[in-house]
């Protein structure tokens, strides 16, 4: 399977709970840039398997908020790529 997200999705309908698990490979990163007002600025991951794409969208204080906490918590991950402006860096242990 390799390196893909795994999305797990539950919601409530008419006819019950449904739930959808499906994985896809991130295929692209989008910043969605707003001049005029900043604060509707968003931050979006593409994905997409064989059978299915979407899309998930972030505010920029959601995403800053996620971001935080990885950074907290990267010592805790085995294999994590960070990418900053000097480059990836691969951490292993």
């Amino acid at each position: 399977m390799g390196d893909r997200m795994k999305i797990k999705i539950r919601y409530n309908h008419s006819g019950g709970i449904s739930r959808i698990e499906n994985d896809a490979r991130i295929q692209e990163v989008m910043i969605n840039e707003n001049i005029i007002n900043p604060r509707k600025e968003t931050i979006a991951l593409g994905f997409v398997n064989k059978d299915s794409s979407g899309i998930v969208e972030f505010s920029a204080a959601e995403f800053e908020m996620i971001a935080q906490e990885i950074r907290k918590r990267v010592h805790l991950i085995k294999g994590v790529k960070i990418f900053g402006g000097s480059g990836a860096i691969r951490l292993e242990e």
